[in-house]
């Protein structure tokens, strides 16, 4: 149909009685279930809380950012990720601030504001993303965010409420009920909601659901008649639905069964970012990941991972003051395998210099004779390089062609001093990539090199070819169990 005739989009909203309800993964595998029925399927959240975040296009081309989830649900739906899928995206810098993104591009005069002073001025872009997603799909699954209940928030709510009333959205409300009280949250949740948003509640969903269905009753139907809305679906607990997680660190079921050849210990500091890249190890036989908090968690490890961070600064602070550095630094001393990721390639350098106030001075932990120097401008790209005469323990990895993203402030380069002395690290890609002269510390800019097949293959050959499941398997599987789970009638729109 061409587009000026398009009906706008019809569209389906999850939402949760909580953060950690489900919303992320059930709007993703609603993505998919749509586009299997040969509908052109777009996700939409309007505002996204995470440091997780992936590089997709925007406005005239120009590249910016968006949340990991939205990211993940357009790769279900079978679409190509813009912006406008999730138009604003706030980074969390510290427990009362955030870096706000809008549509792609950080804002420093939204940033400046007070929270609720935002709203209506960010709610017009929201508001012409949302419709422009439905003048060119036949379904939008929308997404919001903690509770669409929370009454302190409810006058400036962005996110929620006012996106389903502004789409005439069917709405769906999950809860999580392997936490206990799911029967009081649903049951909380609508009858704190203004009676005209309770009317576009068309189902409860419980999630995490273990046990017996039968031992249920009579709940629902006690549920039904206070607010006339019915269960449309119990969803069994998915230990490993298989996607790559957004807002927490993986827990201790992800861990590999079998023989463990290769033990990664992954730094998880208080602003980690980008966590969602290392999925792919949990999926390689033989690989045992791990969130490392203390020294003890990385004692034993074949590797160690400085992640990506939101906060490079204050994170290496709290590093220190766990003792992580001392663990780290005598890892890398006996030769073990070290690799720093964007912000953790930096905490890997001598210093960091921050004269325009970004994110902080101090130094670094040595491993690597460089220096990062913070500014404003913020590196947003893909990036595809060829990496160089990789050795040591990464040297897997030499001429290898690899592509990810990069989204970073500060530029690093070599240590002018030190090169003087002699002590030069080996750039194995351009402005990209370094390496010691040892060999067993890497440090890189780009995110997604576990993501890539062919680093992945490279590091670990037929282990790698194993890895299950692909992400389009995950995504049949669960539009598979939607299929399964719900009320037909639940999901007609």
């Amino acid at each position: 149909m061409p587009q000026a005739l398009r009906p706008p989009a019809r569209c389906i909203m999850v939402l949760g009685t909580t953060s950690g309800a489900g919303k992320s993964w059930l709007a993703t595998a609603l993505c998919r279930h749509y586009a299997n029925q040969g509908l052109k399927v777009a996700p939409f959240k309007a505002q996204n809380m995470s440091n997780n975040a992936r590089v997709v296009p925007g406005p005239g081309g120009v590249m910016g950012e968006i949340g990991s989830a939205q990211y993940f649900q357009a790769l279900a739906a079978r679409a190509v990720p813009d912006v406008r899928m999730n138009p604003l995206l706030l980074k969390p810098e510290g427990d009362t601030r955030s870096q706000v993104v809008l549509m792609g591009q950080v804002s420093d005069e939204l940033t400046r504001l007070p929270w609720r002073g935002r709203s209506e001025k960010v709610w017009p872009h929201i508001a012409a993303a949302l419709d422009a997603l439905r003048a060119e799909n036949d379904v939008v699954v929308i997404e919001g965010a903690g509770s669409p209940a929370e009454i302190n928030l409810h006058a400036s709510d962005i996110v929620n409420m006012r996106v389903a009333r502004h789409a005439g959205a069917r709405c769906l409300l999950v809860t999580d009920i392997d936490r206990g009280g799911a029967f009081a949250h649903l049951y909380g949740t609508w009858a704190l909601l203004p009676e005209d948003e309770r009317a576009l509640i068309a189902g409860f969903v419980l999630n995490k659901f273990r046990g017996d269905a039968a031992l249920l009753a009579p709940a629902p139907e006690m549920l039904r008649e206070k607010t006339g809305v019915h269960i449309v679906a119990t969803i069994p607990m998915q230990w490993k639905h298989g996607l790559p997680e957004e807002d927490g660190v993986f827990d201790s079921r992800s861990t590999t069964a079998g023989e463990v050849h290769t033990t990664v210990a992954v730094i998880a500091y208080p602003r980690i970012s980008n966590l969602d890249e290392f999925q792919p190890l949990k999926n390689v036989h033989g690989v045992r990941l791990l969130w490392a908090r203390s020294p003890a968690d990385v004692a034993g490890a074949d590797w160690i991972i400085l992640p990506g961070s939101k906060a490079t600064a204050a994170d290496l602070a709290w590093l220190r003051a766990q003792g992580l550095d001392r663990a780290i630094a005598v890892h890398a001393g006996r030769g073990g395998a070290v690799l720093g990721v964007c912000g953790g390639l930096q905490m890997l350098g001598e210093a960091l210099i921050d004269t325009a106030g970004i994110d902080g001075n101090a130094p670094g932990l040595g491993l690597l004779p460089l220096v990062t120097t913070f500014a404003p401008a913020k590196t947003v790209r893909r990036t595809q390089a060829r990496l160089g005469d990789v050795r040591g323990r990464w040297a897997a990895l030499a001429g290898v062609e690899v592509a990810g993203y990069e989204i970073h402030h500060g530029q690093t380069a070599q240590h002018p001093a030190m090169a003087a002395r002699g002590d030069v690290a080996r750039e194995v890609a351009p402005g990209l990539a370094w390496q010691n002269g040892a060999g067993n510390v890497l440090g890189l800019y780009l995110h997604g090199l576990f993501e890539d097949e062919a680093a992945l293959h490279a590091l670990f050959g037929a282990q790698a070819d194993a890895q299950v499941p692909t992400l389009d398997s995950v995504f049949d599987r669960l539009a598979a169990g939607v299929a399964e789970w719900f009320v037909p009638s639940a999901l007609r729109i």
